[in-house]
């Protein structure tokens, strides 16, 4: 018997089923996990967990046969720990963070993706410093479980986390170090100048500088732009400049068998979602050419 695939999309959660309608989605797309914001990611408006139909999702989820803890939490792009010299933000993240830490645990997961911040336009080793100051406050105070996944970035502006090196340096800053991990994706390792086909490379560089134990969800997407670029920008699955070979390896890679694999692919121009064909196209190692004109 095959092994299973742990794949699944960035779906989304609104009324009015919320998260037994995410669950939902995840099945008819053909998912054996899936990511989600527990809110809207651009703002701190959160509805109270208790509305959000929770134990029905759970229940959906358990009667066919997910398991939680390959089920992975967004936390929101706003949060930028890397910038200490604006009290305001800087407080509004540690605060905003410490929440959705709780609301993680209160969805029954463990996996929190995290975009690690930006300097503004400081030096990497104070964006560094102010994230490793920032976390380290956070989870003094936090009563949860939940393992926070530093993403890799794509190198826009002063964000952090672009190289291995830089996500090493926080977790080797940070207190709790057995809540941190690390959240890889295709594109942002591309667009940074990595060799995403490379996959035998990848690794062994980030085994050497983090640990692959560390690696608890890959984001798998496309790119719009070439190696280098640093622009992030996703593109669908074999439509980009990495291709789906590549992509499919990184799918079926043994050393990453019981990690997520997330896409974020976009949203096709006729406003078709994407996921179920993509999805299928790579379990079954078959790239079908003008598959989204198709759809």
């Amino acid at each position: 018997m095959a092994e299973k695939i742990w794949i699944g999309s960035h779906l989304s959660m609104s009324s009015p089923d919320f998260y037994l309608g995410t669950c939902k989605n995840a099945i008819a797309y053909g998912e054996t996990t899936f990511m989600f914001y527990t809110g809207a990611p651009q703002n701190t408006l959160r509805s109270p967990t208790s509305t959000l139909k929770i134990a029905e999702g759970r229940l959906f989820l358990k009667a066919h046969g997910f398991d939680e803890s390959k089920i992975v939490v967004h936390a929101p792009y706003i949060i930028n720990l890397g910038n200490k010299g604006n009290p305001v933000t800087y407080n509004i993240a540690k605060s905003f963070l410490l929440q959705e830490l709780s609301r993680v645990q209160d969805f029954g997961l463990r996996l929190l993706v995290l975009h690690p911040g930006s300097s503004v336009g400081a030096s990497a080793s104070y964006g560094i410093a102010s994230i490793v100051e920032g976390l380290n406050e956070v989870l003094a105070k936090d009563k949860t479980d939940v393992t926070i996944c530093l993403e890799t970035m794509a190198g826009k502006g002063s964000e952090i986390g672009r190289t291995f090196e830089e996500l090493a340096a926080i977790i080797q800053g940070v207190d709790k170090k057995e809540r941190f991990g690390v959240c890889l994706d295709t594109c942002h390792i591309n667009d940074y100048g990595m060799d995403v086909a490379d996959i035998d490379g990848v690794l062994r560089h980030f085994d050497e500088t983090v640990g692959l134990p560390r690696l608890k969800v890959v984001h798998l997407n496309d790119s719009k732009n070439p190696k280098g670029s640093h622009k992030d920008r996703h593109e669908n699955i074999g439509c980009g400049t990495i291709g789906f070979d590549p992509l499919e390896r990184w799918v079926k890679e043994p050393r990453l068998a019981d990690v997520p694999k997330i896409l974020e692919t976009p949203i096709l121009e006729d406003g078709e979602t994407p996921y179920a064909k993509e999805i299928a196209m790579l379990v079954s190692g078959e790239f079908e050419q003008g598959w989204r004109e198709k759809l």
